[in-house]
């Protein structure tokens, strides 16, 4: 009897295993197709969230906040977004505002691979794979940072590393320190230029600011090798 309850309940569990596999994938598709081919896509233009965050007034930065994570689950760049919020909130609040949302975002994004698909992954892992995902749970927090680092793309690794073993905690603070230097570079670049054509004081072009901004922007393109030829020494 116990016995056929193990049989019935494996069989349940693999069945709840590939229906949440199924509704992962329609959420993924799903996100494509709404910021790809649908009039959504209008509503993530510089001008369309320029427009938004004006009218918010007061509530512009949880707005930002929200609509960036948002736009994180739907695997969007945020690569414009970043640079929309160091235009309107400045170097040190858009550097704030940015890494709270992504943050967000990337949490939001792993929980929804780890509850709807890490069971079906976990059914798939064997042999060498099992090694790996053994290997992400023991080194969780230096994976996560290292490819974070190399500018792994962002959406991709959230979604991904819910379905692997590695624990929320280990997830949470490689993403949150990886995502620190690529976030102050692009925001202190952008916020720089930004204050420049609020002040009008365009002679500040040729200012030592500018040029540590631009100094640190190319720097930061150049991280992901240094980063590989640090661990390949090893």
């Amino acid at each position: 009897m116990k016995k056929t309850e193990r049989v019935m309940e494996n069989e349940t569990g693999g069945k709840g295993s590939y229906l949440k596999a199924i509704v992962l994938l329609a959420f993924i598709a799903a996100a494509v197709y709404l910021v790809r081919f649908s009039p959504v896509k209008n509503d993530f233009t510089a001008d369309a969230l320029d427009h938004l965050l004006q009218m918010a007034g007061f509530w512009a930065a949880p707005v930002f906040i929200l609509v960036y994570a948002t736009a994180v689950c739907l695997f969007i760049p945020g690569t414009l977004l970043t640079a929309i919020g160091a235009a309107l909130f400045g170097v040190w609040q858009g550097f704030i505002y940015v890494w709270v949302a992504a943050m967000l975002g990337a949490s939001i994004s792993f929980v929804i691979g780890r509850t709807l698909g890490r069971e079906f992954a976990a059914s798939l892992v064997g042999g060498t794979l099992k090694k790996f995902d053994d290997a992400i749970e023991r080194n969780g927090f230096e994976t996560v940072l290292y490819l974070r680092l190399i500018y792994f793309p962002f959406s991709v690794l959230n979604f991904g590393m819910g379905l692997t073993r590695v624990s929320f905690l280990d997830y949470f603070a490689g993403t949150g320190l990886g995502i620190v230097v690529g976030t102050f570079v692009f925001t202190f670049f952008i916020g720089t230029i930004r204050d420049i054509w609020v002040s009008g004081n365009w002679n500040q072009l040729v200012s030592a600011k500018v040029f540590l901004s631009l100094g640190l922007f190319v720097f930061s393109f150049f991280i992901p090798v240094i980063i590989k030829k640090i661990r390949g020494s090893r």
